[in-house]
């Protein structure tokens, strides 16, 4: 357990309070108090500041009671389907797209990509997701977000040739989806200050493909379902558990100009315009590298910078 100087350059151990971010969570209310103090000394130069490695950081949770998917950008939705003349559900402006990930095993920032040698159609995504504490059956989205701890960033990678024939026969994600990478950092709420408003993160999102800028987006105005509307839907008939990660799904813009955090709408795009997608999906060696910055500019979860293997 770790806490880290708002700049990114430096942590301080904070075993004492607790051993790990789960542990921290489970007792939360006795935690974050104690966490807070913690960093504020760190910030003051109160305690020792040790240089950080991202090479040894992993994710903010190695594994989670649930990792929880939305899709809340209606844009991202309508491209792909539009591309694979497909109709939209009916209920996509009332009735959010959810899916359940594999929590068992979660990768850090630096992890590598795997599957690039393959014909699977590896695929990155770029999201804002929120940890949260306990969460009861039922929740309304009006109380929803007392229950959000952190914010973070994910790269919920896919394997696009994979996806269709399993959502065909009807029974959802699975071996289209492989494990998830995670952000440096998970940050609290109040370190996003003014960004944080509507349940949702106001952000600048960027997205790097081998160096060039291939995604600016805008996390916040365009996120049809906040994340007090998602955690009122997945809350319908289970409670969650404290160190449950819910994801807002691919963040996407409706201006081409701010370009896209995934290949699938990249591709979607050419395919509507073109009648053939031309956009490759990933190879080997390929660099991919999700980061976010507040209003001030400021990166506030350190940068997913992954490469991608056979």
């Amino acid at each position: 357990m770790a806490v880290v100087r708002r700049d990114g350059a430096a942590w301080t151990d904070a075993g004492q309070i607790a051993p790990c971010l789960q542990a921290a969570l489970d007792r939360w209310e006795e935690a974050a108090p104690r966490l807070g103090a913690l960093a504020e000394a760190l910030e003051a130069g109160r305690v020792e500041a040790r240089p950080l490695d991202f090479a040894r950081i992993g994710p903010p949770l190695p594994r989670a009671y649930e990792w929880i998917d939305g899709s809340s950008y209606l844009n991202h939705v309508r491209l792909v389907r539009k591309a694979r003349q497909a109709e939209p559900p009916a209920t996509l402006a009332s009735d959010p797209l959810v899916y359940q990930g594999g929590s068992g095993v979660l990768l850090g920032p630096r992890a590598p990509l795997r599957f690039g040698a393959s014909d699977f159609g590896l695929d990155f995504e770029g999201e804002v997701c929120v940890i949260t504490g306990d969460v009861p059956l039922g929740v309304k989205a009006a109380e929803a977000l007392r229950h959000v701890r952190l914010i973070c960033l994910a790269n919920d990678v896919s394997l696009r040739r994979l996806i269709p024939d399993e959502l065909a026969k009807g029974f959802g994600f699975f071996v289209g989806k492989p494990a998830t990478a995670f952000s440096p950092f998970a940050v609290t709420p109040d370190e996003l200050g003014g960004a944080w408003r509507d349940g949702r993160a106001h952000l600048r999102l960027t997205v790097r493909l081998n160096g060039l800028l291939v995604g600016d987006l805008e996390t916040g105005p365009e996120m049809h379902f906040s994340f007090a509307d998602l955690l009122a839907h997945v809350t319908r008939t289970r409670a969650l558990t404290a160190g449950t990660i819910l994801g807002s799904g691919t963040v996407s813009n409706q201006d081409p100009a701010r370009g896209v955090s995934c290949l699938a709408e990249r591709r979607a795009r050419e395919q509507i315009e073109s009648g053939e997608a031309r956009t490759p999906f990933l190879a080997v060696g390929d660099r991919v590298e999700i980061s976010a910055a507040g209003p001030d500019g400021r990166d506030l979860f350190g940068t997913i910078d992954q490469r991608v293997t056979a």
